[in-house]
């Protein structure tokens, strides 16, 4: 099977790592790809949201699976494309990517199909968001009904946070278009994790879950971010607690999207909140989630490339996911500066040493070769260094070690992943 891989993160090198070991495969590009998944596969220097561009390349290489990594491609309409094209794609099509591309969207999904979620409002202008958090109080969350990079989301304490978050995004435009319209929610209270599914129809096919860390700072402090770092499985959500995740969160969208004419085919990420009152929905993502996707796929055991297959089939009666018994962890290294304007051009050493430390493994993001060859960091999220072992404790620690072990003097990291989960587990 020839497979194009889109995207350039540390998702898509975790993906491409797994993809790698298939027996199923015989070529790999990735697009544009990095450094990491170079050694991989090939990369092409087409945009991830170059949608004409990558059917191009697809039908310029024979590829008979395009396997979209971020959101951007699918909410630019790649399954759409490469339906036209007559090329399979393990991916929704544009209009049910817009379970991620409009959070008021994904509300009214929900209100339709009776999951459980957050009260909300939807505002279009910043005077009557303004005056609906100075009545409503705080907490609540104020979300940018499009996409953000991860960076959409304000949890406001206060109702002055509220106002500054709403002034950011509706008046002073810092998302863009992705913030002209706001949705603001009832703050949930409660351990947030993530739950993902193979998806066709109405039919989904667990995952797995794992737990991130939002916020840049350690403790839980300081500006969301699109994923610090995340553990995998979560505390005291078992395989049938998923199960049962899955059932209230999941399958009821499904058949929503289905009666709309819609249905919804692909990886689904439902971030979670685990409740006194039961588990209710944040959010959902329309693919595997960055950082959980590296903490995920390196226990993964079975066939990543033969599921994508059925997934893009729309037959997932066959498919078997199988994880190892182990527990991970991913530590996310960004550049300082993130979220706001990192650094770029630092250069970085040492992962093949860091590699050495057994059950590690750096999944790489913003970075690129300079001219003399060298690691240099690119953007905000750089790297992900991942662990495995048979305790998150050790996991943790070989982790940490890896980190310690990488020369990049621009880099940051919290030092508090996993402690959250450690003290669950007692």
């Amino acid at each position: 099977m020839r497979v194009l891989l889109v995207g350039s993160g540390g998702r898509e090198h975790a993906m491409a790592a797994a993809i790698a070991r298939s027996p199923l495969l015989d070529a790999l590009f990735i697009a544009p790809g990095n450094p990491g998944t170079a050694a991989l596969g090939t990369n092409r220097a087409v945009k991830a949201d170059d949608v004409a561009g990558l059917i191009a390349l697809a039908r310029r290489e024979r590829i008979d699976l395009v396997i979209p990594g971020p959101e951007a491609p699918l909410v630019a309409g790649i399954a759409d494309a490469c339906a036209q094209a007559g090329i399979a794609c393990a991916g929704p099509t544009q209009a049910a990517a817009a379970l991620e591309g409009s959070k008021t969207f994904t509300k009214e999904v929900c209100d339709a199909a009776g999951i459980p979620t957050a009260r909300w409002e939807r505002f279009d202008a910043a005077g009557p968001a303004l005056d609906y958090v100075r009545s409503h109080g705080a907490p609540v969350v104020v979300k940018a009904d499009g996409l953000a990079a991860g960076k959409g989301v304000v949890v406001a304490q206060s109702v002055a946070e509220a106002e500054q978050a709403i002034t950011d995004m509706m008046t002073d435009g810092t998302l863009g278009q992705a913030g002209q319209s706001v949705v603001i929610e009832d703050c949930l209270v409660g351990d947030e994790v993530s739950l993902f599914a193979f998806c066709a129809g109405e039919t989904a096919v667990l995952i797995g879950a794992a737990q991130d860390h939002k916020r840049i700072g350690d403790g839980d402090t300081g500006p969301n971010t699109g994923g610090m770092g995340a553990v995998s499985p979560p505390a005291g959500f078992d395989h049938a607690a998923q199960e049962a995740a899955l059932d209230l969160l999941v399958r009821p969208m499904l058949r929503e999207m289905v009666r709309r004419g819609t249905p919804f085919t692909g990886i689904i990420f439902a971030g979670l909140m685990l409740t006194q009152a039961g588990p209710q929905l944040i959010e959902y993502n329309v693919r595997l989630g960055d950082p959980e996707a590296q903490a995920l796929l390196i226990r993964l055991e079975s066939d990543l490339l033969a599921a994508l297959a059925a997934v893009a089939k729309g037959d997932l009666t066959r498919t078997n996911i199988r994880f190892s018994n182990q527990f991970s962890i991913s530590v996310v290294m960004a550049a300082r500066g993130y979220p706001g304007r990192p650094v770029t051009g630092g250069i970085i050493r040492n992962i093949t040493q860091a590699e050495s430390v057994p059950g590690v493994r750096v999944f790489q993001a913003g970075t690129t070769l300079d001219d003399a060859g060298n690691l240099v960091a690119t953007g905000g999220r750089v790297l992900a260094v991942c662990a495995t072992a048979d305790t998150l404790a050790s996991a943790r620690v070989r982790a940490y070690e890896g980190i310690a072990r990488i020369d990049w003097p621009d880099g940051i990291y919290r030092h508090d992943i996993g402690q959250r989960a450690l003290d669950a587990l007692g």
